[in-house]
Formats: structure tokens, C-alpha cells, sequence
């Protein structure tokens, strides 16, 4: 905005405002003002620190993820914050310069702030260990630790691996992940090498996922269960290893009295084994079919 000022007669004084807004020089003056911040998208994911003088922090991250290793500092003056790796006490980063030929690390550090975050992609197992942020001052150093884990999710079905139910009842299995920082994105159940979770043919067939912080629930139900449905039976998660349970569906209550005979050693027990072995094989047979 401009002001003017001008005399005319009869000795008024009358102001002039003039006012001129260059839309180029606005432009540049957001320009100017904006400045880019590579922590402010992965803040919510950098764990509670205390960022005094010697403290430990740790923070667990999923094999293959991105890991963020936080570090702050305040009025740096003319000193540089320094990255290294107790493992073998290598310099990974100074200031915003790396010195690595891994390119998987970085230091992520907006301008004129107090975060020198580092940055490790694809971790692997061999990440794993204590990082050290260091400050060095005239009179010394100060240092911040941070302790990676790197863990790999791992899944297995609740109870035996092998399974007996009666013929016509419900069939449960649950799956758990677990040392998982970061829910499977799927879980899918197969039934011989066959995925089950949306088997309309079959029918009576409900699966159920719940997530949580560190660990991932998957429910299997089948109802009415059938000798077809015997057989292996899978979990699969997107993250980690398949877990395995073999199912046999029976008559429960014949398949019992079997096996006490049996156990009892009378003078029946061979036919017993007999009628317990074929009872096995039909059971085979029909779940092959």
C-alpha cells in the first residue's frame, strides 16, 4: 500500500491511498516462506524419547520395513550431530552428509529444526543394534542411543497339530501373528491347497480377523462338520511363514470306545485295531473325493 499526500486549494489537505497487489509477488513471498519437512510425515511413527544426555531409546520395526531412529539437539552453534553404528563403530552420517555406501541410510533433519532423525529402509536382521547420536562439543561429547530390533513375524494355530472333531460338529481353529508392529494386510485360510475364506459352494464357513498393537487374531468356524473336510488346513499371512494343522473328522463316540478297547488289551483288541484302521482309511478316502 502506498500513501500520498497532496495540497489543493484552499489549503485542504486530502490523502490518496492507493493500493497495488502484484499477484507475482505474492507468489513469491509464499515461496519463500514455505520450507519442506521430511519428519513431519513420519513423526506419529517416532516412539517417546527422552533426548537427554546418555538416554536409550528403542524402537522395534518389522523385517523389511523403514526404521526411524529419532535424535534431537538445540542450539547446535557451529557443532555437528553425528550417526554411528556400535556394531563396527562406523560413521553413517555427519551433519546431512552420509558416509555409507549403503544407500538404504539417510538422516532426515528440516531445516532450522531440532530433529536429526535417521533413516534405515529395508531393514534386515544384520540392523539390528545400538545406533549412537552424537553431538561434539568443545568440552566433549553428548551422545543419545537407540537400540533397533528388527523382528520377524511369526504365525502358528492355536492348539495340536492335528485336530479331531465329530463328525457334524463345528470345526475352530484360531491362527496367531505375533512380534508383529505392523497388521498383515490379509490372512487367508486354504483347505488342502484350496482358500476357503469366500467358499460359497461349501457353505457354513466364517472367517474372522482381529488386529492388535503386537498381535493378529484370525478365526476359522465351519460348521456341520463333514468327512469331506478333513485334511490339511493353512493359515497364510501376508508377513510371515504359513502355519499348518491336519483336521480329522470322525464318529467321535465309535472312534472312542475303539480306543479304549484297545487300551484295555481284552481278546478283542485285534479286531479293534482292524475296525480302527479301516475306520482311518475310509475316513482318508472320503476326504480325498
Amino acid at each position: 500500500m502506498k500513501v500520498y499526500w497532496k495540497m489543493v486549494g484552499g489549503g485542504q489537505v486530502i490523502l490518496v491511498l492507493l493500493c497495488c497487489l502484484v499477484t507475482s509477488d505474492l507468489a513469491l513471498s509464499q515461496q519463500d516462506t514455505s520450507t519442506e519437512d521430511p519428519v513431519s510425515e513420519i513423526r506419529h511413527l517416532l516412539p517417546k524419547a527422552n533426548f537427554a544426555n546418555n538416554s536409550v531409546t528403542n524402537v522395534t520395526v518389522q523385517l523389511g520395513a523403514t526404521a526411524f531412529l529419532p535424535c534431537k539437539y538445540r542450539h547446535l552453534a557451529d557443532h555437528q550431530v553425528s550417526w554411528f553404528r556400535r556394531r563396527d563403530w562406523h560413521i553413517l552420517t555427519t551433519g546431512i552428509f552420509t558416509y555409507t555406501n549403503d544407500e538404504r541410510f539417510s538422516v532426515l533433519h528440516p531445516e532450522e529444526s531440532d530433529d536429526w532423525t535417521l533413516q534405515i529402509k529395508y531393514t534386515t536382521r544384520r540392523d539390528n543394534g545400538t545406533y549412537e547420536c552424537q553431538l561434539s562439543t568443545g568440552t566433549g561429547v553428548i551422545s543419545q542411543f537407540v537400540n533397533l530390533h528388527v523382528v520377524v513375524p511369526q504365525a502358528f494355530i492355536l492348539g495340536n497339530k492335528d485336530y479331531h472333531v465329530q463328525l457334524g460338529s463345528t470345526i475352530k481353529l484360531v491362527c496367531v501373528i505375533k512380534q508383529s508392529p505392523t497388521p498383515p494386510q490379509y490372512v487367508f485360510w486354504y483347505h488342502n491347497d484350496h482358500m476357503i475364506n469366500y467358499d460359497t459352494q461349501r457353505g457354513g464357513i466364517n472367517v474372522s480377523t482381529e488386529t492388535g498393537p503386537k498381535k493378529t487374531h484370525s478365526h476359522l468356524v465351519i460348521t456341520d462338520a463333514r468327512y469331506q473336510d478333513s485334511g490339511n488346513y493353512t493359515c497364510s499371512a501376508s508377513n510371515t511363514q504359513p502355519a499348518f494343522s491336519n483336521v480329522f473328522v470322525s464318529h467321535g463316540d465309535k472312534m472312542a470306545a475303539i480306543q479304549r478297547q484297545m487300551a484295555a488289551g481284552g481278546p478283542t483288541s485285534l479286531d479293534a485295531t482292524c475296525l480302527w484302521l479301516w475306520s482311518l482309511l475310509v475316513t482318508a478316502y472320503l476326504a480325498r473325493r
